[in-house]
């Protein structure tokens, strides 16, 4: 059974700083991408950022020059760094991974269970 476990949300002023975790665990062949998306009160879930080995990073408009999306293959995590915090990065994050169960199945999505982050001003 495959599993994302995410940790380091919490509440920061303005123009601070978050880090998020996540790893993965269970069985699988192969990671294909990992990425953070958010989900704020009354909205749509929407992408944050992706790191995948082939394609590199990618970042939705609003959070470029301000996170970081990283990665530890070797740990098979995903990071997110976070600076200069606005109110509207108040969601819940989620982790998710595009993962490889067997060598010969498709990539499935597999989500982290949401970690808080409120920015206050």
């Amino acid at each position: 059974q495959v599993q994302l476990v995410e940790s380091g949300g919490g509440l920061v002023q303005a123009g601070g700083s978050l880090r998020l975790s996540c790893a993965a665990s269970g069985n699988f062949f192969s990671i294909d991408v990992m990425g953070w998306y958010r989900q704020a009160p009354g909205k749509q879930r929407e992408l944050v950022a992706t790191i995948a080995s082939r394609s590199g990073t990618n970042y939705a408009d609003s959070v470029k020059g301000r996170f970081t999306i990283s990665r530890d293959s070797g740990k098979n995590a995903v990071y997110l760094q976070m600076n200069s915090l606005k109110p509207d990065d108040t969601a819940v994050y989620f982790c998710y991974a595009g993962i490889v169960v067997v060598a010969t199945s498709p990539t499935q999505r597999f989500w982290g269970q949401g970690t808080q982050v409120t920015v206050s001003s």
